[in-house]
């Protein structure tokens, strides 16, 4: 008797459990009109025109990612803090008996004798690079679980978890330095714990713009939606920097909240899509989509389609490609942003070494550089409507690049600034490029016959193995650079010429159309614009 009445309950107990995770799981799918924004209705007494919440999503993803970007930041410019030896130059070995200090300011002086174990040690550097690698290989497994999951529910509600968890992690890594902690495996989880919130980010703001924005001038566009990238960087390293002087603690803290707050915002505000204000069957009326313009995702049907499974996403023409060639771009890209301001504080300018904290300044410059790059690689692709030719021409323009600024950017600080504008320009245009145009761009791929729910998904697998490159980078950096820094950038030229090869066959199809184009203009007397629209 007993034993059916506890089966029974544990029955109702599972029938229980099983509908509180249903109706969850529906709330959570469901994508429901922002709670400030009916708030703002209600005060209002009218709704929000299409136009505003377009913006209204525009900006809320622009400042959303550049605060991702910002608290993923601060752990390059703390480095030299953590490790603050002078040992690893790529030129020579100096033991710490040395009066390395006369080379220094007197601002960096306090710092050099400094450092926070188990980073201060003999394989500090290295141990920086393991950090590395945890965050960003869980940072790009995780991509791959949250393209899928982005394309199911309310990304509204993943991009507030997200933000909040990283804000929380973030500022539990600084939280080290006053509750004076030097275990290596609790910065490890930290960083672990962080990348997987971290993951969150790219696939649902894309997701989100994508929602919104037209195809017209998407490079453009996208380009300069983009530049939340080099602004959360240089914010992230300006904030970082400045507060160095406080406690490094401070440099991981005040990033965290701040990304917390935004998170809390963007729950209140962030239209995701145009169904979370539209009908409520889920679509626009005709003035509605007319006030948006074209929209993003020509050809949806008023279905709704079943999202595309990660293989079926694969088989999309160009994914393969431009994923791989992402993985070796982001292995530059993200070699600089977490070991940039590290080189320029070990490597002399000039015949002098510059401070931590000027060196996480400057190191700014790259990012500035990367915006430009960003605008221009976007316009580029939409003049020439060749993806493919941009981003391939601006890595193997890198390798040049790269290479002078290895050799010429310790003659002056003059020469550093500039050597490294154009290294950031040409490095992050096609990393921008690829990762929000061409995503949008194969996330809407007419052999998709016109599904929406594939954008999260198909940017994921892009920038989750461009995340994969990006881990391999700075762990490599880590080892590398304690022998030679011009191994290190060695190493970054081959991989920005393995990234252009591997377009070689889509530059091939692009130029054979291009050039097949004009010959169907030539022979029909029609304007090449009108053929290739045709």
């Amino acid at each position: 008797m007993h034993s059916s009445t506890a089966v029974g309950c544990r029955g109702a107990e599972f029938c229980f459990a099983h509908v509180l995770f249903q109706l969850s799981t529906a709330v959570i799918m469901r994508i429901t009109k922002p709670p400030g924004i009916n708030l703002f209705e209600c005060i209002q007494g009218s709704p929000l025109s299409l136009r505003t919440c377009q913006a209204l999503a525009l900006l809320l993803t622009f400042f959303s990612y550049a605060s991702y970007h910002a608290a993923r930041k601060t752990t390059s410019v703390v480095k030299g803090v953590l490790d603050p030896k002078t040992s690893n130059l790529g030129l020579l070995h100096w033991p710490r008996c040395l009066n390395i200090g006369k080379l220094h300011t007197s601002e960096s002086h306090m710092v050099l004798y400094g450092g926070w174990a188990p980073f201060d040690s003999r394989n500090g550097t290295a141990l920086l690079g393991d950090i590395d690698l945890a965050f960003l290989a869980i940072y790009a497994i995780g991509m791959f679980f949250v393209g899928h999951i982005g394309d199911r529910v309310d990304l509204r509600i993943l991009l507030t978890i997200g933000m909040i968890g990283t804000g929380l992690f973030t500022a539990a890594f600084g939280a080290g330095y006053w509750l004076n902690i030097h275990s290596f495996y609790y910065f490890l989880g930290i960083q672990l714990i962080t990348g997987l919130f971290q993951s969150t980010g790219w696939p649902s703001v894309v997701a989100v713009v994508g929602n919104w924005f037209g195809k017209k001038r998407r490079g453009l566009i996208m380009g300069i939606w983009n530049a939340h990238t080099s602004v959360g960087n240089i914010s992230g390293s300006l904030i970082a920097a400045a507060l160095l002087k406080y406690g490094w603690g401070w440099s991981f803290v005040v990033p965290g909240v701040m990304i917390a707050l935004v998170g809390f915002i963007v729950f209140l505000f962030l239209p995701a899509g145009p169904e979370a204000i539209g009908s409520e069957d889920g679509h626009l009326n005709d003035s509605g989509k007319n006030e948006i313009g074209t929209p993003l995702l020509e050809g949806q049907t008023e279905v709704r389609e079943k999202p595309v499974g990660f293989i079926e996403a694969l088989r999309i023409p160009g994914v393969v490609p431009f994923a791989l060639c992402l993985f070796f771009c982001k292995l530059v890209a993200y070699t600089f942003l977490y070991w940039l301001p590290f080189y320029i504080s070990h490597t002399a300018v000039g015949g002098k070494y510059l401070s931590d904290s000027t060196a996480g300044a400057l190191s700014t410059l790259f990012d500035l550089g990367g915006v430009i790059g960003g605008i221009i690689a976007g316009y580029i692709s939409d003049r020439l409507d060749a993806r493919a030719l941009t981003a391939a021409s601006f890595t193997f323009s890198a390798i040049p690049a790269l290479f002078f600024y290895r050799v010429c950017g310790n003659i002056s600080l003059y020469w550093n600034i500039i050597l490294m504008f154009i290294a950031g320009m040409l490095v992050n245009g096609p990393y921008a490029l690829i990762t929000t145009a061409v995503s949008a761009d194969l996330g809407t791929h007419s052999s998709l016959r016109g599904n929406p729910r594939a954008l999260a998904t198909v940017t994921a697998i892009i920038d989750g193995t461009g995340s994969a490159g990006a881990a391999v980078g700075p762990l490599l950096t880590g080892y590398i650079s304690a022998k030679s820094w011009t191994a290190v950038f060695t190493m970054l030229m081959v991989a920005a010429l393995v990234a252009g090869l591997l377009l070689s066959r889509l530059v091939v199809a692009e130029v054979c159309a291009k050039l097949e184009s004009w010959r169907s203009a030539a022979a029909t007397g029609l304007p090449v614009s009108s053929v290739e629209d045709n």
